[in-house]
């Protein structure tokens, strides 16, 4: 103890001397008594204080009366000296930025809140949580690898009940089968794809697979064929639908450039799924289907739609798809039932009804179901030879699988042969032409499409892409020369006929060609014209394609197609342009008479609402149906971000994921959507300050999930581009 103050009062040198001999040296700290002290008014000024220059060379005579004196060292167990970084010793408050805090909060303290104490307790506990869901999910692998009971691992993994931790769980499956035997291997991947959706979430699988790439540069360490192995496992993922394509392009542009990751993207991409008959190669590179060849698959698919169609039973049926654990072949599944259906027509209803279920609940998804579709467009005429009519027949379910909102026609092939054009005999022609020219009149005074769907069949039975295409020519030709009511019902017909894109493109091409007879009677057929492609893009009759197409074939500046063309991509440029569009003629685009655009709006609003607030899904997706208005779910898709915005509502958000994933709103409508949110995001903060911030979040799920249009971008000022125009 070092009294570098003087000489203390009798007083205090005796209650000194008496604790000293009393107290245990070791708990003796230094005290550093001043003489100018408030409790020591008895205490002299004096010339030796600390401040005082003359006392920094009488510092050894100071210490008398010490019982310490002349010690270097204190006995405390508590180091008084500073500290490193030079923030002070005991005594002292430490360094302006340190913030490491051994000490507890007491309760007692006047400062003292009990968030303070809330927040460590939870924090503790997250991790407490995650590092006992570490063990158990070891544990649980281990046990997996031995008795290969997928049941009990769902079923224990499901009472963790920490379903956010579950990427761990991927990741340490997939490491752990690196380093061991093909089989563990396999069972790794059987198991990812049986959890997948009804277990973990297809978002804790995406994040999985993310650390187990960043993860990459350390695998290489213990296994030297890391990057193939799990090279092999990301592209048995995407083979069995549990990852989307499009993760390989968002971990690619995530990854530092000189990581392992970005190697192990590159064999993925370039070794396996580039490769011909890649599903087949990588399904069966650990041995996984050594016993199971295409045609026993193709078999079991046969008699359980045979077995289906005896029974009807769906439930049973959508068993059996899910035992095969085959999700990249489901195309045959698809492909099968649609011919059982055409040949067995009293039986359609019943397989129709089974491909909707299974892609409503995700079991098949649209891609497997439009490969399945353009498999048989492909072999159409070989079908032809053995069923009656199979193109018409084949054309009535397309047509019906798009009504109900599980089949995306804008994905399949056209319908009509491509190899040889078929020839039509002039008085065929002209008997068609008399016909569509009655039937289009007709339909001008009644409204009824279903009729006019009807005569199109019984009158072009062969599906010819020639007649197709006169009757678009011959329909809008008509209205043209009409009111706005004919107009707009035009717009509609042409949206629900189905027609193959190409053909209404070939009509098109027919009108252009012949705008200069038509500009003699109707003056303004380029803006006419125009409008009419406009909308046809807008009602996704068309694609921004079929218009460069188009476009393609009248190059010359001054002629009459090149000013239609341009018109329309002016018409189409402008800001909110769809609904413009959709209001050109007054009609709102709904084949209900009477519905003005607002009223559609309203609708939107009001179902959105009740479904917010608790209402049944299945009522929700049946009333967007009804609208009857696929050209016009941008609305939905804007309407129901505003609401998750401002309500944080992630009912909603699910209700667009199912949306999306059952075909009922397209990426072309979902992009829009966003798009238009951007457009408004201004206004919509006066009423949410963060809605700029949220909204950047929801677009990066949404790429995630591959809702968006990859024209689709996002800057930092808040403004969304599409096709490269803000």
């Amino acid at each position: 103890m070092d009294f570098t103050a003087g000489k203390l009062s009798n007083e205090h040198q005796e209650q000194l001397r008496s604790a000293s001999e009393s107290a245990d040296p070791l708990s003796v700290s230094p005290l550093k008594i001043s003489p100018r002290s408030p409790r020591s008014p008895k205490s002299p000024k004096s010339p030796k204080s600390p401040r005082s220059p003359s006392d920094r060379h009488n510092k050894v005579g100071s210490d008398r009366g010490s019982p310490l004196k002349n010690k270097k060292s204190s006995h405390s167990p508590r180091d008084g000296r500073p500290k490193k970084g030079g923030s002070g010793g005991k005594g002292t408050w430490g360094g302006l930025m340190d913030t490491d805090d051994v000490h507890a909060i007491d309760p007692n303290d006047p400062n003292y809140t009990s968030s303070e104490d809330t927040e460590r307790t939870s924090t503790k506990d997250m991790v407490a949580a995650f590092e006992e869901y570490k063990k158990k999910a070891i544990i649980l692998v281990e046990e997996y690898f031995q008795n290969d009971d997928i049941t009990s691992t769902a079923n224990e993994l499901r009472e963790f009940g920490m379903s956010c931790y579950d990427f761990y769980f991927i990741k340490k499956l997939v490491s752990m089968a690196m380093d061991r035997h093909d089989k563990e291997k396999e069972m790794a991947a059987v198991l990812l794809s049986a959890l997948y959706a009804e277990v973990i979430k297809p978002q804790q699988v995406y994040k999985g697979f993310s650390k187990l790439l960043e993860s990459a540069d350390d695998f290489i360490v213990d296994i030297p064929d890391a990057i193939d192995i799990l090279a092999l496992f990301i592209a048995r993922a995407v083979v069995d639908d549990i990852l989307p394509p499009a993760f390989l392009a968002k971990a690619n542009s995530s990854l530092p450039k000189d990581s392992k990751g970005i190697e192990v993207i590159k064999r993925a991409e370039k070794s396996y799924l580039s490769a011909p008959l890649h599903a087949e190669i990588i399904e069966r590179r650990w041995g996984g289907s050594k016993n199971k060849t295409v045609e026993d698959v193709k078999d079991k698919i046969n008699n359980l739609l045979i077995e289906y169609v005896v029974s009807g039973e769906k439930n049973e049926a959508c068993r059996c798809i899910k035992d095969l654990n085959m999700r990249f072949f489901h195309h045959e599944i698809v492909k099968r039932a649609i011919i059982m259906a055409m040949e067995k027509q009293q039986a359609e209803n019943r397989l129709l009804d089974l491909l909707k279920k299974t892609s409503e609940e995700g079991l098949i998804n649209s891609s497997q179901l439009s490969k399945g579709f353009n498999r048989i467009i492909d072999n159409i005429d070989d079908l032809s030879l053995d069923i009656p009519n199979a193109r018409v027949i084949f054309q009535s379910i397309i047509s019906k699988g798009a009504s109900e909102g599980w089949l995306c026609i804008s994905s399949l092939k056209s319908l009509s042969t491509q190899l040889e054009k078929q020839e039509i005999d002039e008085k065929l022609v002209k008997e068609f032409k008399l016909k569509a020219q009655s039937m289009i009149k007709e339909y001008f005074l009644s409204g009824d499409i279903v009729e006019v769907s009807r005569i199109l069949e019984s009158e072009n039975s062969s599906c010819l892409a020639e007649l197709n295409a006169i009757f678009v020519k011959k329909l809008i030709t008509l209205a043209m020369d009409r009111k706005n009511r004919e107009k707009e019902m035009a717009s509609v017909l042409l949206s629900s006929v189905c027609f193959p894109a190409d053909d209404v493109v070939n009509g098109f091409v027919m009108l252009i060609e012949s705008a200069d007879d038509t500009a003699l009677d109707i003056p303004i057929v380029v803006e006419d014209l125009a409008m009419f492609l406009a909308r046809a893009e807008v009602d996704e009759v068309l694609n921004p394609q079929h218009m460069e197409e188009i476009g393609s074939q009248f190059f010359e500046p001054n002629s009459i197609g090149n000013k239609v063309l341009l018109m329309a991509k002016s018409l189409l440029k402008g800001r909110l342009s769809g609904e413009r569009i959709l209001r050109c003629w007054g009609g709102g685009g709904s084949s209900t008479n009477g519905w003005a655009i607002e009223d559609v709006k309203d609708k939107i609003r009001k179902l959105l609402e009740e479904f917010e607030s608790g209402g049944d899904a299945k009522e929700a997706y049946r009333c967007i149906k009804e609208l009857g208005m696929p050209f016009f779910y941008h609305e939905v898709v804007k309407k129901s971000l505003v609401i998750i915005i401002e309500k944080k509502s992630e009912r909603l958000w699910g209700f667009l994921k199912e949306c999306f994933s059952m075909g009922l709103i397209t990426m072309y409508q979902m992009t829009k959507g966003f798009a238009r949110v951007a457009e408004s995001l201004d206004d919509l903060a006066l009423d949410v300050p963060d809605a700029e911030k949220q909204f950047k979040v929801y677009v990066e799920r949404a790429e995630a999930e591959g809702w968006l249009d990859s024209t689709f971008s996002y800057n930092r000022l808040g403004h969304s581009m599409e096709n490269g125009f803000c």
